[in-house]
């Protein structure tokens, strides 16, 4: 209670708006640091909130203060360390004041910091300190935070001012013996090589001061190795001799430096592995600056041969270091080492023996790969996993964890040992090789060695000539094949044989080629499913599901030296396949004969191996139909709804494979199937409005409502693999919406399925305009009720929420005719709805409301209905997306927001707008055009907003929305600079306003990886090809 009082007046003392005129008092008199800190915030909120409101007096007094606090505090040494964290806080402050009053107001500062600086060290710095922390914040960091044009003065402004901060630190080097002082300098140096003019870095004695009088003292050398990568990250053109000559001397100097310190024989793996913190920081250091060099001057090495053994030297340090065991030193290595191989394989991606050896790069390079390659090999990451969980619904799953560090690292380490096999595979096969007899003969013998060697043996499918793959991998198979027969240990055994599995399953183009042994390999595949050891059967699953998908035609055409084709004898055999196997496994293998059948071509073929295929769960559905039929209440037993579910599961699975001929098996049952849902909904209902929500967690409940989401998965999945619109048309969708549509609509909320709303707009998304027709019926039944639940606040009912403007944008983009014959009411629903979407705080939600915004502007437009819609939403809309754009959570969104802005102002501009706007608005008293009364309205809504803005500012910012609204990159910009504006005086944090563009470029990078890595054999996984990309 006492505590909450406390803070009910801290709270009231921060919102008063003269507070701030008290921090001087609580700072000097007050014992308490949490105290002082409390009172910094305060100041620190008026400099980024207020500043530009406060007076000119009042400001000068505050900047003084500050100033002289600070002067105060780190004239005492001792005070660098006792009050750090205080004196940091004023250091942060006072660069706050700094970018507000610098230099118009305050164009002595450099010269003033710098002139204080050689008076006192401990002073001095501090200063460096604070220069640090305003390089970070103009160069580093005013993206977002500043306009543009205010960050370009502020660089340009301290650019002009370098040389006394650089002469400030060059007498720090010159004449300080003080070892906080002199790293605080460095540190400094350090931050602002990535600006500073060239002629500073090697025009003075700036790099022989790093090298020589720094590079080998260990108090000294990992901050001066800091500087010297940002040294070796500078770029300069191909022409510039000048500058390729002093970054050869660079490199030379340094690595003599470092032979001195760190002799080439040095085992740099166990130097780390019994070093301490800064001894392990300097190997972290000194990867980072050889490959930051290598990767961008190792051209220039390569290009002189007087550099060519520095280079290999470099290059034997390297191989050192990835040897290391430690995770972030050897993913930098890695990014080099994978780099350079790329490189050295673009040269000539299919090269013969012959013209390899004359190729210039590589013969300079080749031993050092051939070490590459072995820690590689020794060394390879865990492929994807394919993990078991249980779902919400208590049922097990199976999930592939893809987004983890450790399959990112293993996606690296694939490509680089592909790309170096593709270099040279022999060397590669010979490694290989000797590392399995290795585990064959016991020296190397372990499960972890074991695992990473088969890792590595089937990360290089594909990245060689067929005729070697088939040599090598008879040979692996064989040995492992040895071993298992030779170790003794059921652990043993099944960690060979997952192994075995595993490489099988990487080589599909090997198993394409041999029908015989892919035979062998699927029915050792179907004991292992019978193999109760961990994992083995999940294993089995995974890789006979590879297998089924890369060679599917394999098994339902009659292969040489059989009667019949294999796909009749996996059906004919199918019950005592499966008879160990988890529920979870069942949908897998299924799903895997599946894809078997997909590839039969014939209709007339396939359908009785559908009949077949399906034989099993049918027996097992048709015995609880006709129970149900007898009595009906057999369905509410939770044992019943397991079975169905798994039934339907198994379907699903064989739907999601086979495709629209599954229609011969749902056919079969989906009146039955849309029974057992309607009955099943009415007692989830019932159970509901009887005993309350609380009901629907109930197991049998859980259980049932899995049944009723199986079901929509189901036709959903079908219908999306459909490619007979008028089938589906005719035939299922009016069974499916009377079954569905009514049922959600007089259910209790919490029993609605958010999966209708998907079916819905899956449905709608596939069949598009065809289903116009059914538009009216399906809103009527789903939109009210469902706006109904999520109207009343941002996070009730998600599911339903995501669904609901997932159809609505399915609407909008195949079935726009239907919103045009909407009575005005309804349509007014639909638009206060996609308001209501592009509000939310849940970025996905968000996304859509404005996509689907976007869209319906674009299909109003060519309508005859435009004017009429511009007439009642243009200003409305207009308004409410200012005020999303204004919010701080949507900046993610910026883009759209400026596409849709642009789109609003450009149609005005243009005059596709012919309705006049100003109707009814008392305020027009004259002649006026829409564009002129568009932007006194944004300029009178964004003075009502921000007081602040001048009618000046107002009036530019309006004007750019006109002269910008074609270029959509340039009015996002315009836009970003207005936040950045508002942001300031408001106090926010604006550093994610570059937030999408960043989102942006990592896919457009992602994307142009793909690309070379398709265009590489070997380096996508075989199961991640696209399929007509297989031979």
């Amino acid at each position: 209670m006492q505590q909450h009082f406390c803070q009910q007046i801290l709270t009231q003392l921060k919102e008063h708006p003269d507070a701030w005129t008290r921090v001087d008092m609580i700072l000097e008199f007050s014992q308490s640091q949490s105290t002082k800190f409390y009172a910094l915030g305060i100041l620190q909120d008026v400099i980024k909130t207020r500043w530009k409101a406060l007076s000119r007096e009042q400001c000068e007094g505050i900047k003084t203060y500050i100033v002289g606090l600070i002067i105060k505090l780190s004239s005492e040494p001792g005070s660098l360390t006792t009050e750090l964290l205080y004196l940091n806080k004023l250091n942060a402050i006072l660069v706050q004041i700094v970018k507000h009053e610098w230099p118009r107001n305050w164009p002595t500062f450099i010269g003033d910091i710098v002139g204080a600086s050689k008076t006192n060290e401990s002073l001095c710095q501090n200063n460096l300190a604070i220069l640090k922390i305003l390089s970070e914040e103009i160069f580093d960091f005013s993206a977002g935070v500043m306009t543009q044009n205010k960050a370009k003065y502020l660089k340009d402004t301290m650019c002009d001012d370098f040389p006394q901060i650089f002469e400030l630190c060059t007498f720090v080097m010159q004449n300080s013996q003080s070892v906080s002082l002199v790293h605080e300098t460095l540190e400094t140096i350090q931050r602002f090589i990535t600006w500073m003019p060239l002629g500073y870095i090697f025009r003075t004695k700036l790099v022989p001061t790093l090298i020589y009088k720094y590079l080998n003292v260990p108090e000294f050398r990992n901050v001066t190795l800091r500087c010297l990568t940002e040294v070796a990250s500078i770029t300069f053109g191909k022409e510039d001799e000048e500058s390729a000559d002093l970054f050869c001397s660079l490199f030379t100097l340094t690595l003599g430096q470092l032979k001195q310190m760190l002799p080439l024989t040095t085992n740099i793996k166990e130097a780390y592995k019994n070093g301490r913190d800064p001894e392990q920081a300097f190997i972290l250091n000194l990867s980072m600056f050889l490959c930051t060099y290598l990767k961008i001057h190792g051209s220039l090495l390569e290009s002189r041969a007087n550099m060519h053994d520095p280079l290999l030297e470099a290059l034997h340090y390297l191989v050192l270091i990835s040897e290391v065991e430690e995770k972030e030193i050897f993913k930098i290595c890695l990014e080099y080492w994978s780099t350079l191989t790329f490189e050295l394989y673009l040269e000539k991606p299919f090269p013969s023996d012959t013209v390899a050896q004359q190729v210039s790069r590589r013969p300079l390079y080749y031993p050092v790969l051939s070490k590459v390659r072995l820690i590689m090999i020794s060394n390879m990451a865990k492929p994807e996993e394919v993990v078991v969980v249980e779902n919400e619904a208590g049922e097990v799953v199976r999930e592939t964890m893809v987004d983890t560090d450790a399959v990112s690292l293993y996606k690296t380490m694939r490509a680089t040992l592909v790309y170096l096999t593709h270099l040279d595979w022999y060397d590669t096969e010979r490694i290989m090789t000797e590392k399995l007899e290795s585990q064959v003969n016991g020296s190397e013998w372990s499960w972890k060695n074991l695992n990473r060697l088969c890792w590595a043996i089937g990360s290089i499918s594909g990245a060689t000539i067929e005729e070697n793959e088939k040599r090598f991998l008879v040979t692996v198979i064989k040995e492992l094949l040895g071993m298992v027969e030779m170790k003794r240990g059921k652990d043993n055994k099944a960690i060979i044989a997952s192994n075995i599995m595993y490489i099988v399953g990487q080589y599909p183009r090997f198993l394409r080629a041999h029908w015989k042994f892919l035979k062998t390999v699927v029915k050792k595949l179907f004991e292992f499913m019978h193999e109760l050891h961990d994992g083995v059967q999940d294993m089995a699953c995974d890789t006979f599901i590879k297998i089924a998908q890369k060679c599917r035609r394999h098994f339902v055409f009659v292969q040489a030296g059989e009667t019949q084709p294999y796909i009749k004898e996996i059906l004919n055999t199918i019950s005592s396949i499966i008879c160990d196997l988890q529920p979870q496994q069942v949908h897998t293998f299924y799903e895997a004969v599946g894809y078997m059948i997909s590839a039969q071509t014939d209709s007339l073929m396939m359908e009785p191996l559908i009949e077949k295929y399906f034989e099993l769960p049918n027996s097992v559905w048709d015995n609880i139909i006709q129970q149900a039929a007898k009595d009906v209440t057999v369905l509410q037993e939770r044992e019943t709804a397991k079975q169905l579910s798994n039934i339907l599961k198994t379907n699903i699975a064989g739907c999601g494979a086979i495709g629209h001929p599954y229609v011969t098996q749902l056919g079969r049952v989906y009146l039955d199937m849309l029974n057992v849902y309607k009955v099943l909904s009415e007692n989830i209902s019932t159970a509901i409005s009887t005993h309350g929500e609380q009901a629907a967690k109930q197991p049998q409940l859980v259980a049932m409502r899995a049944v009723k989401q199986d079901v929509l998965r189901l036709i959903s999945t079908w219908i999306s693999k459909s490619h007979d619109h008028k089938m589906v048309l005719d035939n299922f969708m009016p069974p499916f919406l009377e079954a569905v549509l009514a049922d959600y609509h007089r259910n209790v909320p919490s029993a609605r399925e958010p999966l209708v709303l998907s079916a819905l707009a899956t449905t709608i998304n596939h069949l598009g305009e065809c289903i116009t027709v059914h538009v009216p019926m399906i809103f009527d039944a789903v939109f009210e009720c469902t706006l109904e639940m999520i109207n009343k606040d941002f996070q009730e009912f998600p599911e339903h929420r995501m669904n609901f403007f997932n159809m609505l944008q399915a609407v909008t983009e195949h079935c726009f005719p239907a919103f045009l014959q909407m009575p005005p009411m309804q349509f007014k629903l639909i638009m206060d709805s996609i308001i209501w979407a592009f509000k939310h705080t849940m970025r996905n939600v968000a996304e859509t409301g404005l996509n689907i915004l976007l869209q319906l502007l674009k299909n109003v437009e060519m309508t005859e209905a435009a004017q009429g819609f511009y007439s009642t939403y243009y200003l409305l809309v207009l308004q409410h997306i200012f005020s999303v754009v204004t919010d701080s959570s949507h900046t993610a969104d910026l883009f759209m927001h400026a596409t849709i802005l642009a789109r609003l102002f450009c149609i005005v501009e243009d005059g596709a707008v012919s309705v006049a706007l100003y109707e009814g608005d008392a305020t027009v008293t004259g002649p006026t055009t829409n564009q002129v009364y568009v932007a006194g309205f944004v300029s009178h809504l964004l003075g009502q907003a921000y007081p602040h803005l001048q009618e000046q500012q107002r009036r530019v910012l309006v004007e750019g929305f006109f002269s910008l609204d074609t270029n959509v990159s340039g009015f996002r910009d315009h836009l970003r600079d207005f936040l950045v504006q508002i942001r300031e005086i408001a106090g926010e944090d604006s550093s994610d306003l570059f937030l999408e563009e960043r989102k942006q470029q990592l896919e457009a990078a992602a994307q142009e990886k793909r690309q070379q890595q398709i265009a590489v054999p070997g380096v996508l996984n075989p199961h991640e090809l696209p399929d007509e990309m297989e031979s």
